[in-house]
């Protein structure tokens, strides 16, 4: 079975992608309180509840609208 995509072809989708997370990092600007904030536990969660429900609200409109773009 051959890869479906080549080693370079492979190499420009995974800088692609860094580049884009490096960029939804870098265009926040960091704040004093963002600095001083204690860090989390190691019990916490990842994803608060906020998080989680911005989440899933965010793949059900998705949904949605491809939904009534492929069946309409």
């Amino acid at each position: 079975q051959d890869s479906p995509l080549k080693a370079v072809q492979m190499l420009w989708v995974n800088l692609i992608m860094d580049t884009f997370a490096s960029l939804a990092l870098a265009t926040e600007p960091p704040t004093e309180a963002l600095l001083l904030r204690k860090p989390y536990g190691r019990n916490k969660p990842l994803i608060s509840r906020t998080m989680l429900k911005n989440i899933l609200g965010h793949a059900a409109y998705q949904l949605v609208i491809i939904f009534t773009l492929l069946f309409v």
